[in-house]
């Protein structure tokens, strides 16, 4: 399992287990995390996953894959770090990763 912490836009801390080989919002969803909403089913057009990857580990994660620019660039979102959950399968180098969520997802 894969340590991953979400902080929420209100500062709130929490940090999951993540199963290697799932989606960053799959496990998020399974995990309770509520700011993840994920109405598309990870399907990448719906922008409801959205996180901002903590600046220390945005070169690791690297830069948002050419599938999310259109759904990124669609909801206005220019916070730097930003990627959709659902397309960042976990991988056990991301085991202490950091994201925040944007407080228009909600919060968890």
């Amino acid at each position: 399992m894969v340590a991953i912490t979400f902080i929420s836009a209100d500062g709130s801390e929490r940090t999951i287990e993540a199963e290697e080989g799932l989606s960053l919002m799959e496990n998020a969803v399974g995990n309770g995390i509520d700011a993840i909403e994920a109405i598309c089913g990870g399907n990448a057009y719906c922008g409801t996953c959205r996180v901002y990857v903590d600046p220390a580990w945005q070169a690791i994660m690297g830069e948002a894959a050419e599938i999310e620019l259109p759904m990124i660039e669609v909801s206005g979102d220019e916070t730097p770090g930003v990627r959709l959950s659902c397309q960042i399968t976990v991988a056990g180098e991301h085991d202490g990763l950091i994201v925040r969520t944007p407080a228009s997802q909600g919060a968890s």
